[in-house]
């Protein structure tokens, strides 16, 4: 198999680490599941399941495509827990670094997404 380009490689790996921790420490992604959202274990544990496929989806290049896709809507997913962890932050007088490192997380999913676009494209690899 050959080595998936490098910001796909990174991509990938952002989320088979992220979805990883998902069941090494999942009560701290349950504290920023959406508070309307019901089954937050489940929530999350569904999610890391999502996030170790799409890494292993992105890095072999029969599947690049459907992991580029599915990234692309993982991404989009989980942005309003992102966001619930700012809203959060900001509301309970967390550090000024800690809630200004959420507030900066938040459009690093836009990088993010473009690789994945990229890859759902096919305009990888080349």
């Amino acid at each position: 198999m050959t080595r998936p380009p490098r910001d796909v490689g990174l991509l990938a790996g952002v989320f088979a680490v992220v979805g990883t921790l998902h069941f090494v420490v999942p009560r701290q992604f349950e504290a920023i599941v959406p508070k309307p959202l019901p089954a937050k274990r489940e929530l999350v544990l569904a999610s890391g399941v999502a996030e170790v496929a799409v890494a292993g989806l992105l890095v072999a290049p029969r599947t690049r495509r459907a992991g580029g896709r599915l990234a692309l809507g993982l991404l989009a997913a989980v942005w309003p827990a992102n966001l619930q962890m700012t809203i959060d932050a900001a509301r309970t007088g967390k550090p000024w670094w800690f809630t200004l490192g959420t507030v900066a997380r938040l459009p690093l999913q836009v990088p993010m997404m473009a690789v994945a676009r990229r890859a759902a494209r096919g305009d990888v690899g080349r």
